[in-house]
């Protein structure tokens, strides 16, 4: 049970529970209860310094931070000793993830054009949900090659990369300088800790939080400061290789990140009131700019972005994997759920499009995950015969 519980199996399991249960909440006799606890006032006041908001505002900036710390983990990892840590390596994923995330941008911009509330979605489906997509690649079992999950895995990463980059940029508040002045003294302290080989996490706690509540209160957004501490842990310690003080925080907060954290997003978040709001004229430029923008923008962007980068001779595909495998796995990168819900919070404040929104990015991430399940099923049958052409 506890390796269910930490794989990517489990963690997307737990996922798909709370949405059903948050929607089934939010369109029930215990939607005034959702929606109380959704909006129940949390303060935090620490001498002059308060920070105020309601519960789902301590879930998206507060525990979010621990989803991205985990992501930041990744990130390092992957760099530093995995896929990425090569030019050769990181070429196709980083082609396709950039074409994954402008093709769908640019779908969700069609729609919106001279909406100057729904353009602020742009980013939306330009996301890719790695637990997700990983959980239901790995349902498929063995008949999947390696080199395929390995891909996807770094085009995950390199999509989770420009997410941050979209969310830091573009989704930020009113810029505050004092308190980025903070933050940026927090990030040094951080890399410094680095630098002398600090592995208490106790010591990364306390400046990660510095810098967190200075992120938060220069208008920048909160969350992203995990990706910053996760950047500044050590990834190994000053004596032996064979004790990682990253990897030692990452099972740490794995399964928090797994059973709390995810849960609690998803569940705060994706409890969409299916009334005529929700399927409001007003907002269905919105509604068809994430849809299919996730399910079409997506498998045109990826697929047509490594199709260029291999014939044109910059790439090869991975060892064993045929096109076919890539056009499902295009499909199953339109799951946007965790990342794209996170980035709608952001760009919409108006509940009625917010709504949509959301409703949006369920719609599309299932088109997404069924259609792509039914052409990995069809690419894996007897695929003994793969080709690189």
């Amino acid at each position: 049970m506890k390796s269910l519980l930490r794989s990517d199996q489990g963690a997307g399991i737990i996922m798909l529970a709370f949405m059903v249960l948050a929607l089934v909440a939010a369109n029930s006799p215990l939607a005034a209860l959702y929606q109380a606890v959704h909006h129940t006032p949390v303060h935090l006041r620490i001498g002059e310094l308060l920070i105020e908001g309601p519960m789902v505002y301590w879930i998206n900036q507060g525990l979010m931070v621990i989803f991205f710390v985990i992501i930041g983990f990744e990130i390092k990892q992957q760099v530093l000793e995995g896929q990425l840590n090569t030019l050769r390596s990181a070429a196709l994923p980083a082609f396709a993830a950039l074409g994954g995330m402008a093709v769908p941008a640019v779908v969700y911009a069609s729609f919106n054009q001279g909406d100057a509330v729904g353009i602020r979605g742009w980013a939306v489906p330009t996301a890719t949900d790695i637990v997700l997509a990983l959980s239901i690649l790995s349902l498929m079992g063995p008949r999947v090659p390696i080199g395929l999950k390995v891909f996807l895995t770094a085009l995950a990463v390199f999509d989770d990369i420009g997410a941050v980059i979209i969310i830091g940029v573009f989704y930020g508040e009113h810029f505050s300088p004092v308190p980025a002045v903070v933050g940026l003294a927090a990030v040094v302290g951080l890399f410094a800790l680095n630098h002398w080989k600090v592995t208490n996490p106790v010591a990364y706690i306390i400046v990660g939080a510095v810098l967190w509540v200075g992120m938060l209160k220069a208008g920048v957004e909160g969350a992203l400061a995990g990706v910053i501490i996760a950047a500044a842990v050590p990834m190994h310690g000053d004596r032996t290789k064979s004790k990682s003080p990253l990897r030692s925080a990452e099972n740490t907060l794995h399964l928090w990140s797994s059973l709390l954290v995810v849960p609690l997003f998803v569940f705060f978040n994706s409890g969409v009131v299916l009334d005529e709001k929700a399927f409001s004229s007003s907002s269905e430029g919105v509604w068809l700019g994430i849809v299919l923008g996730l399910f079409l923008g997506k498998q045109v962007g990826i697929f047509g972005a490594v199709f260029l980068a291999v014939r044109s001779g910059l790439c090869r595909l991975p060892e064993r994997v045929n096109w076919m495998q890539v056009f499902g796995v295009s499909i199953l990168a339109g799951i946007g759920f965790t990342m794209s819900l996170f980035i709608a919070t952001r760009a919409f404040p108006d509940p009625a499009v917010l709504s949509s929104a959301k409703l949006a990015v369920l719609s599309g991430s299932l088109l997404s995950a069924v259609i792509g399940v039914l052409v990995l099923q069809y690419a894996t049958i007897g695929s003994g015969t793969i080709t690189h052409d």
